[in-house]
């Protein structure tokens, strides 16, 4: 049996222009790294997102939340559960439906993205710093646009 191949500039070209690829590869190393930065809040970057996300004046179903954080709602549910045995969320039942549930944040989870915001906001101005010459915000912006 023989395999095929594409021809060497295909894969350079791929490489080089694929936004998908780029921005799947940004992606895992931009959550590495703040996985990094919240671990000793025992937080990973996606429930600090997610505590954020709820620490408005909005009070979501898990599905809208989800939509939000372009999460699928299996996850959600998942992540939901993890904060709610952790105490930062608590999931109520809807007010008109009794088979959805919306997270609400404990004080518990509001203290905790008190004490995650400044390090945030710390490791941001570092990124911003090594993306001299990049508009960091309007590419933001952006990929929130193509989300």
């Amino acid at each position: 049996m023989t395999q095929s191949s594409l021809p060497l500039h295909t894969v350079l070209q791929i490489r080089d222009e694929c936004l998908c690829l780029a921005t799947q590869r940004a992606a895992r190393k931009l959550a590495r790294r703040f996985d990094r930065l919240f671990a000793p809040l025992g937080l990973t970057n996606g429930q600090f997102s997610m505590l954020v996300a709820l620490s408005g004046q909005w009070a979501p179903r898990l599905g809208a939340l989800a939509d939000f954080l372009a999460m699928d709602a299996t996850t959600m549910t998942a992540a939901a559960k993890t904060l709610e045995k952790r105490g930062l969320v608590q999931l109520i039942a809807d007010e008109t439906d009794a088979r959805a549930r919306r997270p609400i944040l404990t004080e518990a989870g509001r203290a905790l993205v008190a004490q995650a915001v400044p390090l945030w906001r710390a490791e941001h101005a570092k990124l911003h710093a090594e993306m001299t010459g990049t508009d960091a915000t309007g590419l933001a912006q952006i990929l929130w646009q193509l989300g």
